[in-house]
């Protein structure tokens, strides 16, 4: 034989020496499976036979490829919460252990998309790559890991931060009857986080199809989808996904929390959840309590809102911020659910709808909402007008229902009303439109110092506009210290006070107008 042939045959018998060694050295395990049976289906749920060893909250998967997860554990059977299409599930079927808890894919690559609660893609796009999953059920951060709640998170709404402030790692439920615009304040929380290293997940859970739309298409439209993540189970998915939505949500927030990331999730809404969990809950022969739902309802709440913290310095300082939605009927916030969340949460937001009727908006009743840790981290600068502004809000709302009826009121009762409409003037904001630290401050201290009394009320939002406006000219280090200054100075005051004034001189009235009326402006 040549070379060539030599070469050859001793590459072949290397290659079959080490597949006779490696034949030698294997060793065939066999792997115990557990295969169940599926008893039988109903809406959401199935029972499930067969399978000795499962445990609690533990994922299965059926025949067709739909996922579930064990919600009751019997001696007996095993009732099975079914995340996905169960209309071709049939009693027989083999039902399969997965050894795995519910998880969710998490990493940046996840921002700028929208994804059901198990991490499949809606925006038609490519499917998600990340390199890592959690659990969604996972302990909320111990106290000790803690930090006070100290830096404000602005909304970019005059009302809320100048008298319902939020800070970052706080819960403020926002609550109210159906379409009085609730889910727009969320968004427009998530609009002003734009240059804020703020990144936002908004958790949609039984909305429907068109709505989501539409707020994706918001998002879109003033690139907040840049720094956000949109989690949506629809108002058609099966309850099982709603139910495990706002814990999907809340993993992929704590990821970027844990990066030392500031983080906001709105939950829209969590009536929604609950009355996914009370539907599963009967269907799966749980006990009902008041209102028909189960029991342990406030503690599904209250362990997903208690994930949302500030961590310590060392644990990287990140925040989780939870805007949780919730909707009453008739007003009544003493229902089972609106009651339970505003145990569990900071504060609420409550929204009117006869202020809404009235065109009032955002349509946030000052005297029923209130913040029990935002006002610590206020800025300064509000702080220094927020009180005076509250308390001849609140006097001003007292009297107006007394004014209504044609009541022949003193000097000074006129001009607490006056004052107080002037202020329910300004505090209304276009949808969509945040405003700016500097341009609230100017708008809060001009009513503060009395400067829109003047101002005929038929022309206070083009006077309101004038003073937003021309707080561009507020010197740059007069702004940076209306963001980082212990306390607003007077020289600071001053100058602010200065520009309001010059933009207000268009409007101030001609001595013909000054001529007090009797009466209060209607």
């Amino acid at each position: 034989m040549n070379a060539p042939d030599d070469l050859m045959h001793v590459t072949f018998e290397r290659a079959f020496d080490r597949i006779a060694r490696g034949r030698q050295a294997f060793e065939p395990s066999l792997l115990p499976h557990e295969i169940g049976t599926l008893a039988s289906v109903s809406t959401g749920i199935a029972q499930v036979t067969g399978l000795p060893g499962i445990g609690y909250d533990e994922m299965v998967t059926f025949d067709n490829g739909t996922l579930g997860i064990a919600f009751n554990v019997d001696a007996d059977e095993i009732g099975v919460v079914l995340l996905g299409d169960y209309a071709t599930l049939r009693s027989g079927g083999e039902v399969r252990r997965t050894g795995r808890v519910m998880d969710v894919a998490v990493g940046d690559s996840l921002l700028g998309r929208v994804i059901d609660p198990l991490g499949r893609p809606l925006d038609g796009r490519a499917p998600v790559v990340c390199s890592q999953r959690k659990p969604i059920e996972r302990p909320a951060t111990s106290i000790m890991d803690r930090d006070p709640v100290t830096v404000p998170l602005q909304t970019g709404l005059k009302v809320v931060d100048a008298m319902i402030p939020i800070g970052r790692g706080q819960r403020e439920l926002i609550l109210g009857d159906r379409q009085t615009g609730k889910t727009a304040i969320a968004i427009d929380t998530i609009l002003n986080q734009r240059n804020q290293d703020v990144v936002c997940v908004y958790c949609a859970i039984g909305q429907r199809a068109s709505t989501v739309a539409k707020v994706v298409a918001t998002l879109k439209e003033k690139g907040a989808m840049d720094y956000s993540v949109v989690v949506v189970a629809e108002g058609n998915d099966p309850p099982g996904v709603a139910y495990v939505a706002p814990y999907a949500a809340t993993t992929i927030a704590e990821y970027f929390m844990e990066q030392g990331r500031d983080v906001l999730i709105v939950y829209d809404d969590l009536t929604h959840h609950a009355r996914a969990y009370r539907e599963l809950s009967l269907l799966l022969r749980r006990p009902p309590g008041r209102e028909a739902f189960p029991g342990d309802i406030f503690y599904l709440h209250a362990r997903l809102l208690e994930r949302s913290t500030h961590l310590r310095a060392d644990l990287g300082g990140g925040s989780l911020t939870a805007l949780p939605i919730i909707e009453t009927e008739a007003q009544d916030i003493s229902a089972y659910i609106p009651t339970n969340l505003i145990s569990i949460t900071d504060g609420q937001i409550y929204l009117s709808p006869s202020l809404f009727e009235l065109g009032i908006l955002p349509a946030v009743d000052v005297g029923k909402s209130v913040s029990r840790v935002g006002g610590k981290a206020q800025r300064a600068a509000y702080r220094a007008v927020a009180g005076d502004l509250k308390l001849a809000y609140a006097q001003f709302e007292e009297l107006e229902t007394f004014s209504k009826f044609g009541a022949r009121v003193d000097e000074s009762t006129r001009q607490v009303i006056q004052h107080g409409q002037r202020i329910r003037a300004c505090l209304k904001q276009a949808e969509h439109s945040p405003v700016s630290v500097a341009a609230q401050v100017t708008v809060l201290l001009t009513l503060t110092d009395c400067l829109f009394d003047a101002i005929p009320l038929d022309q206070m939002p083009d006077a309101e506009t004038a003073v937003r406006e021309a707080a561009v000219k507020i010197p740059t280090a007069i702004q940076d210290r209306l963001l980082t200054a212990d306390s607003l100075s007077d020289l600071d005051r001053a100058e602010i006070l200065k520009i309001a004034r010059e933009a207000l001189q268009p409007f101030q009235p001609s001595d013909s107008q000054r001529t007090p009326s009797k009466g209060v402006d209607s």
